[in-house]
Parts: C-alpha cells; structure tokens; sequence
C-alpha cells in the first residue's frame, strides 16, 4: 500500500471523480499536478479496492424475455442478465453486479430500506456499489443472525456498509433469525431494546431487498444453525412448499403453507412485506426456480433480477 499522505490524494481524487464527476483534467487543476498523475491515481484506487467497479450493461439486451416474464407475472420490472457460468458462485456474482447497477441507476428516496444482510448474493451488491443517489434515513435488516459468527459478522459488516452509501444510518438485528420455540422468540424481543425498534421499523418499509430461497438448507447454512432444519424443511415440502421468501413459505402458486415455523421467525412478517412499497429482488439457477416461480405468481416481488436461463424456465408453459 502507499504511505498515508499518497492514500488521502488517492481517496480524495477517487472521490472528486467517481462521487462528484469532476473531469480528470479539472482535478488535476484543482490540486494543481499533472493528468497523467490523476489517472494513475485512480488506477491505484481501482487496485487498492477503495474504488469498486460494475460492468454497466446496456438495457433491452434481452427485452423481449423480459416482457414476457413481465406480461406472464404482472411483475413492475424485470432485469435478465447473462451469466458466464451456471456455477453458483460465479452466477450469484454476476447477478449482484447487475442488481448493484440497478441501484446504482436508481434514484429516489427510501426513508426505511430493509435489507436481507444474510443473503450472500445482496452481500455481493453492496460490496460492488459505489454511493448512491438513493437515499435513505435507516437500513434496517430484515432478519436476524442465521448461520456461524463469521457469516454474522459478513451480514454486519455488509449492513452498515449500505447504510454508509446511502446515508441512513443501520439498524441491526442481532438475535438468532430462527429461534427453537416462540417462548425463547418473545423472551429475546422482550428484553432487547434494540430489537423491538427494528422489528417495528418494518412495519414501514420504502424499499425491501427480499431473499428468495429454495425449500431446503441453504448451502452457505446449516441444519438448525439458527436456521430451520433439514426435518423442518421436509415437513414444509410434504405440505406443499416449493420456496420461501425472507423465511416465510410459499406454495407453487405463491401462496403462504400453514404451519408454525412463521412464528419461529424473528424478523419481517408477511403482512410487513407485503406492505412494503417497493419489493426488490435478485436470485437465479436451478435450484431455485420453482421458488422464484412462486414468488412471482404470488406477488411477492415487484422488481426482479435474474438470468436469463432462469426467465426462460418462467415464460414455459
């Protein structure tokens, strides 16, 4: 790394030009050195990682699969994208910079964000966004604490990070997300102050960026890791549930499957999510197309991204 007074020029010339969209050619006059010195300067920014960068894509690349999807579901929008593999890994990338330009793109005011912090694809789209044009008053997770510390922290640690790009201040959660009986769910509620607040904080959501997950262990979690387990998730398929959206179950039809695990919940209600304003989500592969299916069908999102082998897996009759 450079020495301290090289990494202030850096940052400071990273933000005249990423953040205030002043011309190379005027911040090198304003801090009176050469050109040539700015663009090098934001080349050691970019290789540093003090500034992260999207690939832009163009829109109406796929317009029409996006119409039909839009048409089939009478969802507000969807964004399809192209993937450069269907590994997992690098699929979830490709869709969290394509939802962090969405957002980039965005600007409107969102006094309460909630924001699914577990979500490993979401987590990517803060860390590839830049500040945005989107402002917020708080960021407020959806969920609280699911899988082992050192995803807790990542969820922490993505949270404020939003929260610092928009200029909200985050609300956290830091209660397990899925607790083993509703006793232990109001003793933890009761007792903390904090947590009480941003459970009611939701109950006035600007803006959701909702988890959509497939009916079974997520593959970054495991099996009752403040989390359901294998036997909770079989239980809920046996009744008729192809996904879940935030933790809550749906149907093919994307309809709410009855049961108690709702009530094991500590974090948005389906009543929450549903009155949010706007419902935005990111999430593809075959794992989970019968689960965005449903999300779709039941009006769980109203913003949708995802590839393009997943929209045409929902356009199929």
């Amino acid at each position: 790394m450079p020495d301290l007074d090289q990494q202030r020029l850096m940052i400071k010339v990273a933000r005249l030009y990423h953040t205030h969209g002043m011309r190379q050619t005027d911040i090198a006059e304003r801090l009176k050195i050469s050109q040539s010195r700015v663009s090098r300067l934001l080349s050691q920014a970019e290789d540093a990682d003090i500034v992260r960068t999207v690939v832009a894509v163009p829109p109406n690349i796929h317009a029409e699969l996006e119409e039909a999807v839009e048409e089939k579901y009478a969802v507000g929008e969807v964004h399809v994208v192209d993937v450069v593999s269907e590994d997992p890994a690098e699929l979830n990338r490709d869709l969290a910079h394509a939802m962090a330009t969405l957002l980039q793109d965005s600007s409107f005011d969102a006094p309460t964000l909630g924001f699914t912090s577990w979500s490993q694809t979401l987590r990517m789209m803060v860390e590839a966004l830049q500040p945005l044009r989107t402002r917020t008053e708080h960021v407020v997770e959806l969920l609280g604490d699911l899988g082992p510390p050192e995803l807790q922290h990542d969820a922490a640690r993505s949270t404020q990070r939003l929260a610092s790009l928009t200029g909200g201040q985050p609300v956290y959660l830091r209660v397990p997300g899925v607790v083993p009986s509703t006793d232990i769910k109001d003793f933890l509620v009761g007792r903390d102050a904090y947590t009480k607040r941003a459970l009611e904080m939701l109950d006035d959501l600007d803006l959701a960026l909702v988890g959509i997950g497939a009916c079974e262990v997520d593959p970054a979690l495991r099996s009752g890791d403040n989390f359901f387990t294998d036997e909770q998730f079989a239980t809920m398929r046996a009744k008729g549930a192809v996904g879940e959206v935030c933790l809550h179950f749906i149907d093919a039809e994307g309809q709410p499957v009855p049961g108690d695990l709702d009530d094991l919940v500590v974090g948005v209600t389906r009543d929450q999510l549903r009155s949010a304003r706007r419902r935005w989500a990111v999430a593809g592969g075959a794992r989970k197309h019968e689960a965005i299916r449903a999300a779709l069908t039941g009006g769980w999102v109203d913003v949708m991204v995802t590839d393009t082998a997943t929209a045409e897996f929902l356009i199929q009759d």
